[in-house]
């Protein structure tokens, strides 16, 4: 299972985008989401390798496996 611990490591999402893992958060409310319909998630946040838009991703759909 992915963790804290792979923070800086290039992993795999289950769409094939590999990215670095840049943080693992357990507890994570998406502000984009209405209050009342938020949900306590944990989340990993990813970016490419080469610099762009980050991605966020269940860290249980990551792999190492590149």
């Amino acid at each position: 299972m992915i963790g804290p611990e792979d923070v800086g490591r290039l992993v795999r999402d289950a769409y094939g985008r590999v990215g670095v893992l840049r943080d693992v958060i357990p507890d994570h409310e998406d502000p984009a989401v209405m209050p009342s319909e938020r949900r306590i998630r944990r989340t990993a946040f990813l970016a490419p390798e080469k610099g762009g838009r980050e991605w966020q991703a269940p860290p249980d759909t990551l792999t190492t496996r590149l």
